[in-house]
């Protein structure tokens, strides 16, 4: 079981674990948007040559608009979890103190935990203060004012602050911004359904991003990424369209859910969390009828489903929280 609480999308392991289960397997142990974004007919990529830097200037312009920055305070990386490890490479004060319950990543990166609790009245502290919002696996939402809240608090105490928007794509409005003494990373997987792209951003001051630029090289991502990424960024149709889509698809979880007596806790409608003292057995329940959620070693209560995209998966989950 440790590699499907570890992180989501092993339906390889789940499908070692349960070799009965029928397939094929409804993976709902992510929050990648199971409707992902598609290239306009006729992109090629040639793959032949090194990807081009003012192509990659174009991704990163693209981005900085969607994001409501300017361009030379973002840079692209392969992956945000990349930029997450690389944290303590690029000038950022030490300790990394992240919020827990969060990512596992989090924690790997890492060296001081503090509880949700302690951002109500947070004074600050010298380090980075490491939040994901919208939270993972929770889907708590803080809003722009207690962010800047955060961040005038971590500033006076000559630390900063370090946001994971890695979901914020689904949600209303722009992230958040920041000063010098914050950094922001954003994920192109999660939204646009495409995380085996591994695109993502890093939002800072220019010093900041010259130190990651110097670690990444000069070409940081690959072409493919750079073309898709730079597309799917300027589809503005779709982007509207899929975040109305997507609290749809929520609000139909949720009243499956709460059909089987199960409370969906969250903002981001990519996924939904449900606290339940069954949750081991409705686990292996569901797992046993093919369809896959995400289990937590350090929360045994807890389980994440991720939204299913289409009206039959609802009534496979429906059937298999009736039928077990």
């Amino acid at each position: 079981m440790a590699a499907l609480t570890h992180h989501g999308g092993r339906i390889d392991a789940a499908m070692a674990l349960f070799p009965n289960a029928p397939a094929p397997w409804l993976d709902l142990s992510t929050g990648i948007n199971p409707v992902s974004w598609t290239p306009p007919a006729g992109m090629t990529i040639n793959a032949g040559p090194l990807p081009d830097r003012g192509a990659l200037a174009r991704l990163e312009a693209l981005a900085a608009a969607h994001f409501g920055v300017t361009p030379e305070r973002v840079a692209a990386v392969p992956g945000s979890e990349m930029a997450l490890r690389l944290l303590p490479l690029l000038g950022v004060a030490q300790p990394v103190i992240a919020v827990r319950p969060s990512y596992g990543t989090h924690g790997a990166v890492a060296s001081v935990r503090v509880d949700h609790a302690a951002l109500d009245d947070w004074a600050g502290r010298t380090g980075g203060l490491l939040i994901a919002n919208p939270n993972n696996p929770d889907g708590v939402h803080r809003s722009p004012e207690h962010l800047a809240r955060l961040a005038q608090a971590q500033g006076r105490a000559g630390g900063w602050l370090l946001l994971d928007e890695a979901f914020a794509d689904a949600m209303p409005g722009p992230g958040f911004a920041g000063d010098e003494h914050v950094v922001v990373l954003r994920s192109f997987g999660k939204f646009f359904g495409l995380a085996g792209v591994r695109l993502g951003f890093v939002i800072a001051a220019p010093g900041i991003l010259a130190r990651l630029r110097e670690l990444l090289g000069d070409w940081p991502v690959s072409t493919h990424a750079i073309l898709w990424g730079s597309a799917a960024y300027a589809d503005r149709e779709w982007i509207a369209a899929t975040r109305i889509a997507l609290v749809e698809r929520a609000r139909a979880l949720d009243a499956v859910l709460a059909r089987h007596g199960l409370v969906a806790q969250g903002a981001c409608p990519l996924f939904r969390m449900v606290d339940t003292p069954a949750a081991s057995d409705l686990f292996r329940r569901l797992a046993a009828a093919g369809i896959l959620v995400r289990p937590f070693a350090d929360a045994p209560e807890r389980l994440r489903f991720g939204v299913p995209a289409a009206e039959a998966e609802l009534e496979r989950l429906d059937k298999a929280l009736r039928h077990g």
